[in-house]
């Protein structure tokens, strides 16, 4: 009896914890646009490059001081990913904050989603995901249709970030693989933030931003950085990894409304059907794969 009822005690406390998992993904997505947002109201002061220079180092202090990684450890086999990853990190954020400049911040996180959305469509072999990459393919042709006013380097920037997405998700296995934990995210950050160094200087020297836009850029490296890190780290233990894939969708979503609310960016109803077409493209992929 007791043996039976094990798992059933084991299944119960995950249903339990499951709920104050998903209410977790859903503030640290929240938390993510959120603080790309506020750090885009530095861009005036700092400019895209500025603000993900004090994000890097806000990801670094973070994830160091949660890790603690030990470099001098580290073989050859295991630095290389570790370097691919800063240099990946690093253009990632740089890409987005960039096609938030230009498009907007919900186009932006549109775009950049189809990262993840391509890796999870190439491992499989289904109809329904053919038909799934073709809808969001029709969003992204939507998005970027022909216009007067379409800026097409926003929106390639927004492209870039996406491929940097899928290649962060590879490479962050290959570094899970060949370092325990989350040392070698950590090194990768702390390589990141020394990349972005000289920019920090430069600023400082050259004209020392005022502090209302520094304080904006370090909310955004804790928003967007600090807190979706240790979100995802509660929520990985408390939700499955279907739900969790589908509450991803989430992201552009509340990036066009946080953009709306926080910027004034209003999205029309073709650009939300678009944005629309590339959360449906993703939520039926991830419940197809629950049958």
């Amino acid at each position: 009896m007791h043996a039976a009822s094990a798992p059933a005690t084991a299944s119960a406390r995950h249903t339990a914890r499951e709920p104050a998992g998903l209410v977790t993904l859903v503030g640290s997505a929240l938390s993510n646009q959120t603080g790309a947002a506020v750090g885009s109201l530095a861009f005036p002061v700092l400019g895209p490059l500025g603000v993900v220079a004090v994000r890097q180092y806000v990801a670094a202090v973070v994830l160091c001081a949660v890790a603690r990684p030990r470099p001098r450890s580290f073989t050859r086999h295991q630095w290389w990913p570790v370097l691919l990853l800063a240099l990946v990190f690093g253009t990632m954020n740089l890409s987005l904050y960039t096609a938030i400049d230009r498009v907007g911040l919900g186009l932006a996180v549109t775009l950049e989603f189809l990262g993840p959305l391509a890796i999870a469509l190439s491992a499989a072999r289904r109809r329904v995901d053919a038909c799934c990459a073709l809808v969001a393919a029709a969003g992204v042709v939507t998005l970027m249709r022909p216009q007067p006013s379409a800026d097409y380097l926003g929106m390639g920037l927004g492209l870039l970030a996406a491929v940097c997405w899928a290649s962060y998700i590879l490479l962050n296995r290959t570094v899970g693989r060949r370092i325990p934990g989350a040392r070698g995210s950590a090194a990768a950050a702390a390589v990141s933030a020394l990349m972005f160094l000289p920019v920090g200087i430069v600023l400082a020297v050259r004209d020392p931003p005022a502090p209302t836009a520094l304080a904006y850029a370090v909310v955004a490296g804790v928003l967007s950085s600090a807190v979706p890190y240790l979100a995802d780290m509660f929520t990985l233990r408390r939700v499955s990894a279907p739900a969790f894939g589908l509450l991803m969708s989430v992201n552009p979503v509340l990036a066009g409304l946080v953009g709306w609310i926080v910027l004034g960016q209003s999205l029309g109803p073709v650009e939300w059907a678009a944005v629309g077409a590339v959360v449906a493209a993703n939520a039926l992929s991830v419940l197809a794969s629950r049958r």
